[in-house]
């Protein structure tokens, strides 16, 4: 495989293309690689009250609905985001994934599971009370997931 950048200063949005003779599981999964990192680029608002923040996606523990208005929950505090949950999931990176309903979670801050057969399971953060249910219908996408993270580092 080659790697090539090529510089034009009359570029006005960067753009990677590949090139390849097939779509190959290599070729997907650095698709969703350049994905990940330029979602991870987006800039989002949070909001308490009348103050804006900027914050790293990375400290999101999680996103929710509340009486349809979306929260995004960090260790010690909830910001209200101006997105639906549907539209953070298009644009969210890979590591953000819906796990009930109403909620969308970021695997990378996941602390433990305590699995339930007969209803959700709960979903616990390291340092942080605040805890999330992952419904049955999302329980094995989300362990196939972390499965698959595992297996990448």
């Amino acid at each position: 495989m080659r790697i090539r950048v090529e510089l034009d200063s009359g570029v006005l949005e960067e753009e990677v293309v590949i090139r390849c003779s097939s779509f190959s599981e290599e070729v997907q999964r650095i698709q969703k690689m350049l994905a990940d990192l330029a979602a991870g680029h987006q800039k989002f608002v949070f909001y308490k009250g009348d103050t804006e923040y900027y914050l790293p996606l990375e400290d999101i523990l999680f996103f929710e609905t509340e009486e349809k208005v979306i929260f995004a929950h960090t260790k010690d505090a909830m910001y209200q985001v101006k997105y639906r949950l549907y539209e953070l999931e298009e644009f969210l990176p890979g590591h953000f994934m819906r796990i009930s309903k109403s909620t969308i979670l970021n695997i990378h801050q996941i602390y433990s599971i305590r699995k339930n057969l007969a209803s959700s399971s709960l979903v616990a953060f390291q340092n942080t009370h605040k805890q999330v249910f992952v419904s049955r219908h999302y329980y094995k996408p989300l362990k196939n997931k972390l499965e698959e993270k595992r297996n990448q580092i």
